[in-house]
């Protein structure tokens, strides 16, 4: 079935209109959820007075959102302020030197917050690593740069490792983890590098200005070592036109968003309801599906915020940074689940597409899939959750290459042949929307708990069955079919379709044709992909 598949215009509308009333169905019975339990014991710790223009109380239970946006946001906004302040100015006097500029206050900066022993700690392991690299032996700086981030995630080289932080500040922990878990994956980045180039080595001054670009440092995204080198020696600083606007587009958006979240915060509890399962066991199934897939989309929107702030910075410095993470909602295959471009990219360049190849053997697919979750594990840091979540991924991204495999043989592939493209698109549809709904139970392993994952399942599969789940797996079809319309669309404009040649003219008309007639007619239409996608 080709990705142009196209339904009737009066069944997209029904799909989209289901699928808003499924929206705000689901919604209201969460927030009749968050509104006679705005006062339960158990919702203490995490549910504090909010705003007072609001008059409700707050969902406070993601410690990460809080961070950034409520308890430090003076100090990371101070800090990512003067890195702007101090890039525009080198850009405007001295372009050349504007790497590193970076590099410099990138290192005051760390060495400001967290002191001169945790520099100390950054630059022994970017120094061994670059001594690695400068060996050239591929796998050997593979295995140092896995142990070395393995230090951090076993004892007693982690106390050992967190005893070299001076000071005892409540984010203490946090920049500790994060710029050692992140300078170990730029620090690999630039030894693979390192391996590949055939002239020569990298100065270990260009990974000193890739690891200390303060926007990157504690909290990401990771843009690969190559990449980073080219745009950050750039010469020209030139930009396209109406660029800056757009920038600035982009960080209004973010902020207007971050309000956003934090007013829904006032009346849907979605973080703190799943941690009480005794009111989940409670819960209506349409509320207990609900919070399953708001939780999903809530993390993807953390995620498209937070690294699109720091990505609106970088794209101040005339960076290309890693994308936004596509959203969970239009996800309905497990080969684009991730919610950081910036570590996909890193892990698809260096061990997936490394060992997998073209992606159509299934045994080298299953090696590849294999040791890109073992690294994902180790940047995680191995526990029970995360090893079943990374198992199920893993036979997830596999069996799909398995029914690939399977549905391109006979008689299937003869069947498909024989229908309609409608026909089949709605077919796949119905597959697609059980996939769904295996990443959504497969994902919230990570973001809550396995309790919580395991009630999700046997509420829609078991106790629910069968209306719970012919519904929720009907609205689930139309959500599919209305993203298959987005994608559909998307590829008339990206790749429209040729249009026929015109038939020639008849004798009798070519003598009542006009001249000057003829030329307008031979012009091919504008931008026929647009006009056809509308």
């Amino acid at each position: 079935m080709g990705v142009k598949a196209a339904l009737p215009k009066y069944e997209i509308f029904f799909y989209n209109s289901v699928l808003c009333l499924a929206m705000f169905w689901a919604a209201s019975w969460i927030f009749e959820v968050s509104s006679s339990n705005e006062n339960r014991k158990t919702f203490k710790a995490n549910v504090r007075p909010g705003w007072y223009y609001v008059g409700r109380k707050m969902d406070v239970a993601d410690y990460e959102w809080m961070m950034w946006f409520s308890t430090f946001r003076e100090h990371i906004l101070f800090a990512v302020s003067g890195h702007v302040l101090f890039a525009k100015i080198c850009s405007m006097l001295a372009p050349q030197y504007r790497s590193l500029v970076y590099m410099v206050y990138g290192f005051l900066a760390v060495w400001t917050s967290m002191g001169w022993t945790y520099v100390t700690l950054i630059l022994s392991h970017c120094i061994l690593l670059y001594s690695i690299s400068l060996v050239k032996i591929r796998w050997l700086c593979f295995v140092t740069g896995l142990c070395t981030l393995a230090t951090f995630k076993c004892e007693p080289f982690v106390s050992w490792q967190s005893g070299f932080v001076e000071g005892d500040f409540e984010l203490r922990h946090i920049l500790f983890y994060g710029g050692c878990g992140f300078t170990i994956m730029r620090c690999m980045s630039f030894a693979l590098e390192n391996c590949e180039r055939k002239d020569g080595n990298y100065n270990i001054l260009e990974l000193l200005k890739y690891n200390f670009y303060l926007p990157f440092f504690y909290f990401g995204p990771i843009m690969t070592f190559d990449k980073f080198y080219i745009q950050a020696n750039k010469s020209d600083l030139s930009r396209k036109e109406r660029e800056i606007w757009n920038i600035s587009m982009q960080g209004c958006i973010h902020l207007g968003v971050i309000i956003v979240v934090d007013i829904l915060f006032h009346f849907m509890y979605i973080l703190t309801i799943p941690t009480d399962l005794k009111l989940l066991k409670h819960l209506s199934d349409w509320a207990l599906v609900g919070l399953a897939y708001f939780n999903l989309v809530y993390d993807w929107v953390k995620a498209a915020v937070m690294f699109g702030v720091i990505n609106t910075v970088s794209r101040l410095d005339h960076l290309d940074p890693p994308k936004a993470p596509k959203c969970i909602t239009m996800l309905y295959v497990f080969a684009e689940t991730h919610f950081d471009r910036g570590i996909n990219d890193w892990l698809c360049k260096y061990v997936y597409d490394h060992l997998g190849g073209k992606h159509d053997s299934v045994v080298e697919e299953l090696i590849a899939t294999l040791c890109t979750y073992g690294v994902t594990i180790l940047w995680l840091g191995p526990c029970e959750v995360v090893l079943i979540w990374a198992f199920v991924n893993c036979f997830g991204l596999n069996f799909e290459l398995w029914i690939a495999k399977l549905v391109s043989m006979e008689p299937f592939i003869s069947f498909e042949t024989a229908m309609s493209e409608a026909t089949s698109r709605r077919i796949r549809g119905i597959f697609n929307a059980f996939n769904f709904w295996n990443i959504v139970l497969f994902n919230i392993l990570a973001l809550n708990s396995l309790d919580f994952a395991k009630l999700v399942a046997k509420r829609l599969l078991l106790k629910g069955f069968p209306i719970t789940t012919i519904v929720v797996m009907f609205v689930t079809y139309c959500l599919i079919q209305v993203i298959k319309e987005r994608e559909r669309r998307q590829a008339l404009i990206d790749d429209p379709d040729p249009l026929p040649p015109a038939p020639p003219p008849t004798a009798a008309a070519a003598g009542q044709t006009s001249p000057a007639a003829v030329p307008a007619a031979a012009q091919p239409v504008s931008e026929p992909g647009k006009e056809k996608a509308e």
